[in-house]
């Protein structure tokens, strides 16, 4: 029964501290002093024209979704080429696999017209 009181304990104090992570951020954040150029967005020291908050174009998010997909696969080479002398011939296919799964995508990507720039 002492386990119940453990797992409550923690689940408590970790809905606790999100709750007050939030309130004392809101509460540093919400204060206006009255300065106008305090809640612009910062442009090098320059004065912003037109709406600092306009929308980027759907092309920049496509490349960052294939930008974060060849990182992560990048990752998993160097962890796998790290145990590659434990391996057998099944982690080499595995990767084989794994590689030409993502280049697959890449050629699709390719294909529709994704990686040329409008």
């Amino acid at each position: 029964m002492t386990g119940v009181w453990y797992v409550l304990g923690f689940a408590f104090a970790g809905v606790s501290f999100v709750f007050l992570t939030i309130g004392a951020s809101w509460l540093l954040t919400h204060r206006n002093k009255g300065d106008h150029h305090k809640g612009l967005p910062y442009e090098s020291g320059i004065d912003t024209y037109g709406d600092p908050h306009a929308r980027f174009g759907l092309s920049f998010y496509i490349y960052a979704l294939l930008f974060v997909a060849f990182d992560i696969e990048v990752i998993f080479i160097y962890l796998w080429a790290i145990i590659f002398k434990d391996l057998l011939l099944g982690g080499f296919v595995s990767m084989l696999i794994f590689v030409a799964i993502l280049m697959l995508g890449l050629a699709y990507a390719w294909r529709k017209g994704v990686l040329t720039w409008r």
